[in-house]
């Protein structure tokens, strides 16, 4: 999908299973089920949507997803075989992982940021190795020093792959990374989650992450048992849905299994998304 002098596309890594009352918190089950109906487990359907940007003579990967270095728990955590679709994804769009000059990370959750390395006899190494990866200071620090709450969602030692290689880059959580591509702190869901503002030729496309993981997290209090600081989310959510309305934005869902770009409107009262293939 092009806009204005950019072009983004997006690809499925893995499909996962995450239990519904935790993607959507205190929302009750009667209400949450309509929207994302659970099977017998109260599991709900997840991908991991990554997007690819072609901007500034660069190509960009947002997230790796969960890759194929899992451990046994982190597959029971997220309900997978581990099985990554990332070459297949990017030899679609006629790319390998060599041609990666950028990887940028909203946060290091081991679905946005377990494929960051692959297996090299038994050890992790950066998975893209011509790209530097973009992560924010504070999300990195949780993540090196995961607590009881986040132990299940950090994995450091894959981390540090990229970190021993000297490919990582750590960023402030607000800042412009490159002419038209912003970085703008959220927080809410960890420490230092950020996420993705785009315009090129007045058109934009911003990529939220986790604050609006599906087209049916738009309402504000739809926030994911996870999140660190839920009234943060909430309060973030607040302040950015009339800029979407008002400023003709398409959004991109990083784990909507239906929908990956999508515009917002308002049905009465109530969001809806309408999915869209271009601008």
């Amino acid at each position: 999908m092009k806009f204005g002098k950019f072009e983004i596309n997006a690809f499925v890594e893995q499909k996962f299973r995450l239990d519904g009352g935790m993607m959507f918190g205190v929302v009750p089950k009667v209400i949450w089920n309509k929207l994302a109906p659970a099977d017998d487990k109260n599991f709900i359907p997840m991908s991991c949507n990554l997007y690819v940007l072609k901007a500034h003579g660069k190509t960009m990967l947002f997230e790796t997803g969960l890759g194929d270095t899992l451990n046994d728990r982190e597959k029971v955590v997220y309900n997978t075989d581990a099985i990554t679709a990332m070459e297949k994804g990017l030899w679609e769009q006629s790319l390998m992982p060599d041609d990666i000059d950028y990887v940028i990370l909203t946060h290091l959750h081991t679905d946005h940021a377990g494929g960051v390395a692959s297996f090299d006899k038994g050890e992790f190494v950066p998975r893209f190795k011509n790209a530097k990866y973009l992560a924010s200071k504070d999300d990195w620090d949780a993540a090196m020093h995961p607590n009881e709450r986040t132990g299940a969602v950090y994995h450091p030692q894959r981390l540090n792959a990229i970190k021993d290689a000297g490919q990582l880059e750590l960023i402030d959580s607000d800042s412009e990374l490159f002419p038209g591509i912003k970085a703008v702190y959220t927080g809410g869901h960890t420490e230092g989650h950020f996420a993705l503002e785009m315009e090129s030729d007045g058109k934009k496309v911003w990529y939220y992450a986790d604050i609006f993981p599906t087209a049916s997290h738009m309402s504000i209090p739809y926030i994911a048992a996870t999140d660190v600081r839920p009234l943060e989310s909430m309060d973030v959510k607040r302040k950015v849905l009339p800029r979407i309305l008002e400023e003709d934005v398409i959004l991109a869902f990083d784990h909507d299994p239906y929908i990956t770009f999508g515009k917002l409107s308002m049905d009465g009262k109530r969001f809806k998304v309408t999915p869209v293939s271009g601008i």
